[in-house]
């Protein structure tokens, strides 16, 4: 059975779709959770997928989970040292979080190479040479990765290119050894900053997110506590191109501003009407707008690899051409294929996607090969005339709660089905 979304688009949404805090974040803070001793609530966990993945995870590790609607408890105290399977990793990117949590917590750890969604290679070597460069041991071997950190010590960590994983990674990896852990050229991603947010939170002593340079200092045990997690920005920015396109006074709330600026910015060069008002966000569309020259993709606070296919919805029914540089990502443009089966007029060189605007989008069957290119295809099937059915909807609940109940409430027709 295939799971799809069926859409009848041309409809004009209305109303209020609050943000669900973020994924993003959430997941190397899960992860961290085997840092600490004792309990840690979280208050406003979504229903993503890998976020249950990443709670299945825990619970091979002997974390005691417990789940209920959007509160979850995970208790700590029993975790054990376990290595972490294929069949675990294959469905979650962010299992790798899980090597850096536990080295700092066990000093050895065994992890299968993680999967997630087939948008380029994303190589972990960053990671494995930031944890040799303070003295852990690294053999890989029948895909999988051996690690033994009993000589770590701590250090200094100078990453070749910006990584937010590597990152988040290497901060869990130092929050428990003793000495004061230097990285240096580090990504600056609001994950991050909430990443030692909650770490520090706990006891940990960690400053420096959102810059270049994050300086830890080991501590010798983490605390239990609460936490609850901020707006996910990049089902901000989704929601935040479906009303540009189709919204009539369509509210976003919980919304932060400052990590959707340069989106913002975009918005406002095309003529989209929005008004901000503390965290909510009201959105017109106001018809055709005109194409938005060049962007590309870089890290934060530039625009976000995890947004462009949604952008390339809003600049394929836009007027004249556009061109979209995928600076992270080598097969990020799997949806361009799909699009064009609706009428769009993309045409890809490298890692290059010039877009002509046409006036409107068609109907067709198209399939979700990722996360963001699913959550694309949906607002492509909302603009288009007659109906869209979108395939391999669980990519999308990856990282979208409840999506077609969210968007029925604002006066969408879309439907979840199950088809042979």
């Amino acid at each position: 059975m295939d799971e799809v979304f069926l859409i009848r688009g041309g409809k004009t949404l209305s109303g209020e779709i609050e943000v669900e805090a973020s994924k993003n974040a959430y997941l190397p803070i899960l992860a961290s959770s085997i840092l600490c001793d004792g309990e840690m609530t979280f208050t406003n966990v979504p229903e993503f997928s890998d976020i249950d993945n990443m709670c299945e995870i825990l619970k091979i590790l002997n974390v005691k989970v417990l789940r209920k609607e959007n509160y979850l408890s995970l208790n700590t105290e029993s975790v054990m040292n376990t290595k972490i399977s294929h069949e675990l990793t294959a469905k979650l990117r962010a299992s790798i979080f899980l090597l850096g949590a536990l080295l700092g917590k066990f000093r050895q750890a065994v992890i299968s190479y993680p999967g997630g969604c087939k948008i380029g290679t994303r190589p972990i070597d960053i990671h494995l040479k930031a944890f040799r460069s303070l003295g852990v041991k690294i053999v890989e071997k029948h895909g999988y990765i051996y690690c033994n950190a009993s000589n770590m010590k701590a250090g200094k960590v100078v990453f070749p290119s910006v990584s937010v994983g590597a990152t988040e990674s290497l901060m869990m990896c130092a929050t428990l050894l003793e000495g004061e852990t230097t990285l240096y050229n580090v990504a600056k991603e609001p994950e991050i900053k909430e990443l030692e947010k909650f770490l520090n939170s706990l006891g940990a002593d960690i400053r420096g997110a959102g810059t270049d340079t994050i300086k830890i200092r080991g501590v010798k045990k983490l605390h239990s506590g609460e936490f609850k997690v901020f707006p996910d920005r990049i089902i901000a920015g989704t929601q935040l191109i479906l009303g540009a396109l189709c919204g009539e006074n369509m509210t976003i709330s919980n919304f932060r501003r400052e990590d959707n600026q340069f989106l913002l910015n975009i918005l406002k060069e095309s003529a989209c009407d929005f008004k901000l008002k503390n965290d909510k966000i009201i959105v017109t569309a106001q018809g055709r707008y005109p194409s938005y020259k060049f962007v590309e993709t870089l890290p934060f606070p530039y625009f976000p690899t995890d947004l462009q296919p949604q952008l390339m919805v809003l600049e394929t029914l836009s007027k004249g051409t556009s061109v979209i540089k995928e600076n992270l990502f080598e097969n990020r443009f799997n949806h361009v294929m799909e699009l064009t089966k609706m009428g769009a007029d993309i045409l890809v060189k490298d890692r290059l996607a010039i877009i002509s605007g046409v006036e409107k989008l068609f109907g067709a069957d198209v399939y979700s090969s990722d996360l963001r290119a699913g959550a694309g295809l949906v607002i492509a099937g909302l603009m288009a005339e007659g109906y869209t059915t979108v395939h391999n909807v669980h990519f999308i609940d990856r990282g979208y709660e409840k999506l077609e109940e969210k968007y029925q409430n604002l006066g969408a027709e879309i439907k979840r089905m199950n088809i042979e």
